[in-house]
C-alpha cells in the first residue's frame, strides 16, 4: 500500500469536510475567521485523523461517519501548534513552511484562534455525531483526556518546566508519551471505539498507538537535529538551543535511532494477535511514519 498516497487522498477528503464545517472567511468578524482557518489549511499530514479513519476502516466501511471526530482531532492538534509557537512558549516564526499564526495575526488573536479551534472541536463531536449516545460520550471523553492535563497539555507543561534542567529517562519518556504520544494513541483507539472493534483488538490497537506515538516523537527529535527548515517546514535545531528534553540530547543520535526502531518494533508486537490483513495495514503505516525523513 502506498501510505503517502493514501494520506494525501484522505487529507483532501478531510479538508473538504473542514471547509464545510468552519465559518467562511467573509463572515463577520472576517479577520477572526481567517485566523482560525489559516493554521488549519497551511498544510500538515493530517496524521491523527488518518489513523482514526484507517483503524475505523478495519471494522466498518462507512468512511464518512467518523469525519466529525477526525476533524476534531485535527482542530485540537492545530490549536496546540498555534499555542506551542507563541512567544511565551517556543517563539517560532515558521510552521508547515509558512509564517506562524501569531506572526501573521498577532499574539492575542492567535491565542483566540487556537482557543476557538479547541472548543469547536468538542462542539463538532457533540452535535454532529451519528453514533449512539453512549459511544459518542465515550469518544469525547477519550479525546478530552488525551488533550488535557492527563495528556498533551500535561506533557507540554512538563516540557516547558524541564528546559535547562538535567535530563532523565523517566522524565523524557513522560514528556514524549504525553505531549505527542497520547493524542496519537487516542487517534488509534478512537477508530477502534467508533468501529466497535472486539475488546481484545481495542487493547491491541491501544498498545500499538502508544508505541507508535513514542517512535514518532523520537523520530521527530532526530529530524530536529538532522533535517532542514525546507524539508520539515519549521525551524530546526531550536530544541537543542533551548536545552529541551529530547532523545538526542540524552542519548545521542545513534542510540536515539536504535530506540526509535525499538519503539517501532513494540508497535509491531502489539498487533501480532490481530488478523493478518489488519495487522499488515497498521504495520505499513508504522514503518512509513517511523522511518520518515520529513
Amino acid at each position: 500500500m502506498d501510505i503517502e498516497k493514501k494520506m494525501k487522498e484522505y487529507a483532501e477528503r478531510l479538508n473538504a469536510y473542514l471547509t464545510h464545517v468552519l465559518p467562511p472567511e467573509d463572515l463577520f468578524p472576517g479577520e477572526f475567521h481567517r485566523a482560525i482557518r489559516y493554521s488549519l489549511f497551511v498544510g500538515g499530514k493530517r496524521l491523527r485523523p488518518f489513523l482514526t479513519d484507517t483503524v475505523y476502516g478495519l471494522y466498518q466501511d462507512d468512511g464518512e461517519r467518523p469525519l466529525p471526530f477526525a476533524a476534531a482531532l485535527e482542530m485540537i492538534h492545530t490549536y496546540s501548534l498555534i499555542h506551542d509557537d507563541l512567544p511565551c512558549m517556543d517563539n517560532d516564526s515558521l510552521r508547515r513552511g509558512k509564517p506562524t499564526n501569531h506572526t501573521v495575526f498577532g499574539e492575542a488573536k492567535a491565542i483566540l484562534a487556537g482557543d476557538s479551534l479547541l472548543t469547536y472541536a468538542f462542539e463538532l463531536m457533540a452535535t454532529c455525531s451519528s453514533f449512539p449516545p453512549e459511544v459518542t460520550l465515550r469518544a469525547i471523553g477519550l479525546v478530552a483526556g488525551a488533550a488535557g492535563f492527563k495528556g498533551m497539555a500535561g506533557g507540554q507543561f512538563v516540557d516547558i518546566d524541564s528546559e535547562g534542567k538535567e535530563l532523565s529517562q523517566p522524565l523524557l519518556e513522560y514528556i514524549h508519551s504525553k505531549k505527542t504520544g497520547e493524542m496519537i494513541r487516542a487517534a488509534c483507539l478512537l477508530g477502534a471505539l467508533l468501529g466497535c472493534a472486539p475488546e481484545p483488538e481495542k487493547k491491541a490497537v491501544d498498545a500499538f498507538g502508544k508505541w507508535l506515538g513514542m517512535a514518532f516523537q523520537i523520530r521527530d527529535d532526530i529530524l530536529d537535529c538532522t533535517g532542514t527548515s525546507n524539508t520539515l517546514g519549521k525551524s530546526v535545531g531550536k530544541d537543542n538551543d533551548a536545552h529541551k528534553a529530547t532523545f538526542p540530547a540524552l542519548y545521542g543520535l545513534e542510540e536515539s535511532c536504535r530506540l526509535a526502531d525499538t519503539a517501532t518494533q513494540k508497535a509491531f508486537d502489539a498487533i501480532k494477535g490481530l488478523p493478518v490483513e489488519k495487522a499488515g495495514i497498521l504495520r505499513e503505516i508504522a514503518e512509513h511514519l517511523c522511518r520518515r525523513t520529513r
